[in-house]
């Protein structure tokens, strides 16, 4: 770096993805740091020797920066909580880059709710949108006016492949439903009965991130040739009692019935169900780290937990737009997070570490 430039610590560590102890021991060298974190931070510094005045030129600019995140509405503990945790973080970080981001939420079971709130975002002309895209047409329809608007958008969460977005985080779906497939058919004789829950949604059938992992799933049991029965059941997201009687019906109608799995993450409903019948010879397999979910996969009656670090593709999705819009750095267009298998055995030590 020269001695005039005006890039402080913090400053590269924003931009590198690390704390500004890791970028300190860095430009220092004492401690200890990580091959991934020092390849990071001597990249930030190799491209500010070539362009030293970039951050200088976006902290001096007086233009405001609105970001909009179109999430789902939910409650303390759920799966998009982490997902606004991870925006709360990125907006802290970014806002001295005069970045503001706002929320606007819908309801993940009503299509309607989409729309109603998509034409909100557009009549508000913001610099760039974040989707979580879970009715594709309705999603394909805001997009298609986000580009003719010029405003750029990412998706997180699932991916709209034909879309124009800028950046995408998230799992690859279809290949988390593969390994759910696999996961479960291995632990089980041949002529084990699956059940498959799927929640109902107003107007749409399914959520576009459940369709994929649905596809995933069958297509590892069509490459294998497995001709094991799928037993096909919806429930509500509002309806515990009637939910539970569907169950009831279920295993009283399927006595043999040896694995469940759910393409979303409220899979300690069915652990509860499960518990409550004194089930514990059936293999459960869900998605994310909810902490309910958590607490029965310790107990051993969720069998397997998917997760997707919903955090980091939030704030990883904010950088690459202040990337992209402030300081005009290359970015990858589709981003897969780890698809992380998790057990009784091995969540403990997933859960301690701090990356």
């Amino acid at each position: 770096m020269k001695k005039n430039d005006k890039i402080r610590i913090k400053d590269i560590a924003v931009m590198a993805g690390v704390s500004e102890g890791t970028v300190d021991r860095v430009l220092h060298n004492r401690g200890e740091v990580s091959q991934k974190s020092l390849e990071a931070v001597e990249k930030i510094l190799h491209e500010i020797d070539y362009s030293p005045n970039i951050l200088a030129r976006s902290l001096a600019s007086k233009k405001q920066y609105r970001f909009v995140c179109l999430i789902p509405s939910h409650h303390s503990g759920d799966y998009w909580q982490s997902v606004e945790n991870g925006f709360d973080q990125a907006s802290q970080e970014f806002s001295h880059y005069h970045v503001d981001v706002e929320k606007c939420y819908f309801d993940q079971y009503d299509q309607h709710s989409f729309t109603a709130v998509s034409n909100t975002v557009l009549e508000d002309t913001p610099d760039a949108v974040f989707i979580a895209p879970i009715f594709r047409e309705e999603t394909i329809r805001l997009t298609d006016e986000l580009h003719k608007r010029n405003i750029l958008f990412s998706f997180i969460d699932s991916l709209i492949e034909e879309a124009p977005f800028l950046t995408y985080y998230g799992q690859h779906s279809s290949q988390s439903g593969y390994i759910g497939a696999k996961l479960l058919t291995n632990s089980l004789f041949p002529d084990s009965k699956i059940l498959i829950i799927r929640t109902k949604r107003k107007g749409e059938a399914y959520s576009n991130q459940t369709v994929n992992r649905y596809k995933g799933f069958v297509k590892y049991l069509n490459e294998q040739k497995n001709s094991r029965e799928l037993i096909h059941v919806e429930i509500t997201d509002d309806n515990e009692e009637a939910n539970e009687f569907i169950l009831q019906q279920t295993f009283e109608n399927h006595l043999d019935l040896k694995a469940i799995i759910t393409f979303n993450s409220k899979v300690y409903r069915l652990a509860k169900f499960l518990s409550t019948i004194n089930r514990h010879d059936v293999l459960l397999l869900g998605y994310d780290l909810l902490q309910e979910n958590i607490n029965y996969l310790k107990k051993g009656v969720i069998s397997y937990l998917i997760a997707q670090r919903p955090e980091k593709q939030a704030y990883f999705s904010v950088r690459d737009m202040c990337n992209e819009l402030i300081f005009h750095k290359k970015i990858q267009k589709i981003n897969y997070m780890p698809i992380d298998i998790l057990m009784k055995e091995n969540i403990d030590y997933y859960m301690d570490f701090r990356d």
